[in-house]
Parts: C-alpha cells; sequence; structure tokens
C-alpha cells in the first residue's frame, strides 16, 4: 500500500470533513491519521490526513479527482507521497552543533529527509561534510559579493532541486529578495527564545537579566530579521548559580533539538502558514520512529 499525506486550506464551512472522508474512501483509501483545525478569528480552515491507498490509486489520478472537490470549496490542497523524502539544503557558518545533529538524525533514518548539499561560508566543516557522502560547497560572502554569493547559493538549491534551506546557525543575514524567492522553504534556528532577548549575543542579556529560563526559536525566514512565523520552541531552566558561558553552552542542546523538531514537523507537511503565525500539528503514529539505532 502507498501512503499518501493530503493537506488542505481554505475558509471554514461546513461539509469539507465530510467531503475529504467520502472522496478517500471512494478511491479505495484507508485514513489512518487525521488533524483539522478552524482558526475562528481569521475563518481559516486547516486539515492534514495521512491515509493509505488500498486500491493502488497513485498521487497523479488522485490530484485529478479531487480537483472538482476542491473547487467547491475553493481549498487550497496537495497531495503528498509519504515515502519520498524531502531534499534539504543546510547552510552553517562556525557553530556546527546543528549540523552535526542533523547529520546524525538523517543517517539514523529520523528525520524524512535527503541533505542534497551543505553550504558554508567558511571550511570548518567541509571534512565531515564529506565524509557523509553529501556535496560541500564553500561560498564565501562578504559586503562587496553578497548579489553574486546568493546567487551561488541559488544555484545550488536549483540544481539540486532542494524544496527546504535549512539555516544552521549561518551567520549571515539574507537578502529581501532572496526570502521572498524562498518564502515558507527556509527554517532558521534562533539562539534565543524569541521574541525576548534579540541581537548578536542573547545569552549575555538574558544572564544580565538574572533570568531562569532560556531557550531557543526556529521560525521561518522572512524579509523582516528574526519576525518570521514560528514553527517550534523549547527552554531550559537554569539557575543563578551558571554562568553566561553555561547558558551558551546549555543553549547549544536546546537549539539542536528546536531546528531538528521544526524541520521534522515541516518535512511531514504538518507545518501550515496563518499570516504571521503557524498551525502546526502533532505528528502521525510512528512519525517518529527511526530506521536504525546507530
Amino acid at each position: 500500500m502507498t501512503k499518501f499525506c493530503l493537506t488542505v486550506t481554505c475558509q471554514t464551512q461546513r461539509g469539507i470533513v465530510a467531503a475529504i472522508a467520502t472522496f478517500l474512501a471512494d478511491q479505495g483509501c484507508n485514513i489512518t491519521d487525521s488533524s483539522q483545525y478552524d482558526d475562528m478569528e481569521t475563518g481559516q480552515f486547516f486539515m492534514r490526513v495521512s491515509f493509505a491507498s488500498q486500491k493502488g490509486a497513485d498521487q497523479t489520478a488522485l490530484e485529478a479527482a479531487f480537483a472538482d472537490i476542491a473547487e467547491a470549496f475553493d481549498m487550497s490542497f496537495a497531495f503528498h507521497d509519504e515515502t519520498r523524502k524531502m531534499k534539504v539544503v543546510i547552510m552553517v557558518s562556525r557553530f556546527g552543533h546543528c549540523l552535526n545533529d542533523l547529520l546524525y538524525r538523517v543517517r539514523i533514518g529520523a528525520l524524512p529527509v535527503e541533505i542534497v548539499a551543505v553550504i558554508s561560508n567558511h571550511m570548518d566543516y567541509q571534512k565531515v561534510v564529506v565524509n557523509n557522502d553529501i556535496p560541500f560547497h564553500c561560498i564565501r560572502v562578504t559586503k562587496d559579493n553578497k548579489p553574486e554569493a546568493e546567487a551561488a547559493i541559488m544555484r545550488v538549491v536549483e540544481d539540486t532541486e532542494a524544496e527546504l534551506i535549512v539555516l544552521a546557525r549561518y551567520m549571515q543575514i539574507l537578502s529581501d529578495e532572496m526570502c521572498t524567492k524562498m518564502s515558507g522553504r527556509i527554517i532558521n534556528i534562533h539562539h534565543s527564545f524569541l521574541p525576548s532577548f534579540k541581537g548578536a549575543n542573547p545569552y549575555k542579556q538574558a544572564y544580565a537579566r538574572g533570568v531562569k529560563l532560556i531557550g531557543a526559536t526556529s521560525h521561518y525566514v522572512t524579509a523582516d530579521l528574526d519576525e518570521g512565523p514560528i514553527i517550534e520552541q523549547d527552554v531550559v531552566r537554569i539557575t543563578h548559580a551558571q554562568s553566561a558561558e553555561d547558558f551558551v553552552s546549555l543553549g547549544r542542546d536546546v537549539e539542536s533539538a528546536v531546528l531538528a523538531r521544526a524541520i521534522h514537523a515541516h518535512a511531514h507537511r504538518r507545518v501550515f502558514l496563518n499570516g504571521n503565525k503557524t498551525v502546526v500539528f502533532p505528528a502521525s503514529p510512528g512519525g517518529y520512529s527511526s530506521e536504525r539505532m546507530g
């Protein structure tokens, strides 16, 4: 049986769930997991349905057959083959904890993605990337060559047919043009629990304020720096006895976990943009299982 998921966004109205369920049953499909949400403030409806095709229906046929329902409800929709791994380009600078964590998670099958390239503005992680049989591209960025550097980055993205860019502590600000072109397809990890303590050194700001929780935020990248829709956040508890350096070390672990969870949600098509916010549905049963443990 081929496994698919269907994602739907439209205005809230009566009969959407019934129409989708009836359609899938008529197509010989069995629903294995379903999540939905009505935003009462905006009137938007969001739904994600996982299902198995028990009579051999393929994605093209499902898309064609669903067109009439989509038109009737004025839906934005997409069918996704859940067995296909999303192609991802990772971008990194000189902090490698998120990169190394993602390489491990992909290697054991804990993330349903294929890393098709790693791009950096430094050479620090060339060896570790190449040792994982992943192409490494060093594209240096200066204030004088930024348009050319971003054009080179986009060539890598387009040549690899990447569907997502992950900024794994990539310390360069992307242009408004690139953010717009890749809207909803760039995920960043911010070393702070946004929207507090923004800027270059949020851990020192947090330390100076005597906070008892520090955290990390993963969000989609927009032209407004660190203001994109938030996908995932988490915190770690600290005490007065920890130093600013302790904050950094503890923060690295949170950053790695938060970024991985955000990518997991995006790759499983669980994240829906809702204005400047997101709707993030829980993982389907078995969604966190790994192919192997080493």
